[in-house]
């Protein structure tokens, strides 16, 4: 038991900070929602969207970082931790650089991919253009995240987390309602944010690696080690193919839906937020993982890898089990809550228990991608990741030819199974990976 409680409370900070999030969206909404109209908040909801798919994508910033440095402090080498720090962060300005450079291109590019009013594609270019300087801000961000996540400092994710979005809301609320900018004052104040933070991020981690590694050398070994570099970047580019896959999977999923209806497309939208919300303690056993370990491999401790990772299992497939158990008790009221529509509120009262199943089986998955995040064996992900993705679209176009929408939700809940047990079937090379270690020291 001992093991289960510090998992969960090393978890637990995580699963906060998650939670943090959905309230900025609110916020954001309440604030625009009091001072605009329908075309603003239409404008934020699409401009949040773009950013969304947009930093989904390079989201490999927080996971190698991860595993990397969870590899290097489990080996005692504070050192790489830093060099891992610096090569994570550099890429991370870089390419948020490069975003701003093409703005031109991925605005228009976003702007013809949306099906909206041309009112509501005028406030989402107003958005884009300020909020798309904040971009270097958040993906060196991510790169922050991922060493304080490798390092266990998951309270200092919480406050990082926490600062981001308290300011974030405070901003927005000032630009809105104080100086009524509208959705130019909703960017402003996300941007100015997430400049803020990564400051802070900054700070943090300096503090943290100053006290860890005191006596470190101070040159720059990182941008020298080109081979180090080039793992990092390899390891990237499969993360990121493993990412998009998963994207297609989600857009895949809304596309099926449409075809059903609109209201079938509501109700499964509406679903999709207990999905999105069971995510949140999921990822947060998930990190611990990713964690626990990095570590193990870098100190060679097979044995405790197995033993951390069957606890860790027991307590994401028993939350899994809670969080199913709670939507299939309170779903019913809670798509009350959230829609007014009638049709909507039957069709999704309707494949509720398929969403609670989604929820149960996903666990494994989530915690299998902390493996391999932890063990840096990013090929297996991708693979596994795409493969599941041609299985999920097999089997939706076979499953919903004959079971409508039932079928869809079929479909996705094997897809999840599917993503599991591929990378379930990969898990031999991760022990591989300690004999790899033990053959390099």
């Amino acid at each position: 038991m001992k093991g289960h409680f510090a998992i969960a409370r090393t978890a637990f900070p995580i699963i906060l900070a998650n939670a943090t999030v959905p309230l900025l969206g609110l916020a954001d909404t309440a604030a625009i929602g009091h001072t605009g109209g329908a075309q603003e908040l239409g404008a934020i909801a699409l401009g949040a969207l773009v950013f969304s798919f947009l930093y989904w994508g390079f989201g490999f910033l927080r996971m190698s970082t991860t595993g990397f440095v969870a590899q290097a402090a489990g080996a005692g080498d504070y050192t790489e931790v830093r060099d891992v720090a610096l090569r994570a962060g550099v890429m991370g300005i870089a390419i948020g650089v490069m975003l701003v450079a093409l703005q031109y291109v991925i605005g228009v590019v976003a702007l013809y991919l949306l099906d909206a009013s041309d009112a509501v594609k005028h406030g989402v270019r107003t958005y884009f253009d300020v909020r798309i300087w904040g971009a270097p801000a958040t993906l060196t961000t991510f790169a922050v995240l991922g060493v304080l996540i490798g390092l266990g400092k998951t309270r200092h994710l919480l406050w990082l987390q926490l600062v981001l979005n308290g300011l974030n809301i405070a901003l927005n609320v000032f630009f809105v309602i104080g100086l009524d900018w509208g959705v130019k004052g909703i960017a402003m104040g996300t941007a100015i944010a997430e400049w803020s933070s990564l400051l802070l991020g900054i700070w943090m981690v300096h503090r943290i690696l100053n006290t860890l590694c005191p006596d470190g050398d101070k040159s720059w070994p990182w941008f020298a080690d080109r081979g180090k570099l080039w793992q990092m970047i390899t390891t990237n580019g499969n993360i990121m193919v493993r990412t998009l896959a998963l994207l297609v999977g989600f857009a895949w999923f809304a596309n099926q839906g449409a075809r059903f209806g609109d209201a079938t497309l509501a109700a499964n939208h509406v679903l999709l937020q207990f999905v999105s919300f069971s995510a949140f303690f999921l990822d947060g056993y998930a990190y611990v993982v990713e964690m626990m370990v990095g570590r193990a491999i870098g100190a060679h401790r097979e044995q405790t890898f197995r033993k951390e990772l069957k606890q860790a299992n027991q307590l994401a497939g028993a939350t899994a089990l809670l969080l199913a158990l709670l939507f299939f008790g309170i779903g019913v009221p809670a798509i009350h809550g959230l829609t007014s529509d009638t049709a909507v509120r039957t069709v999704a009262q309707q494949y509720l228990p398929y969403a609670c199943a989604y929820i149960l089986f996903s666990f494994y998955a989530f915690q299998l991608d902390g493996v391999f995040i932890g063990a840096t064996r990013s090929r297996e992900m991708r693979n596994a990741s795409v493969f599941s993705l041609m299985v999920f679209i097999a089997c939706s176009a076979v499953l919903t030819a004959h079971f409508g929408n039932a079928g869809l939700w079929l479909a996705f809940i094997n897809y999840v199974l599917v993503r599991g047990l591929s990378l379930a079937y990969y898990l031999p090379r991760v022990a591989a990976r300690f004999a790899k270690r033990l053959r390099d020291n």
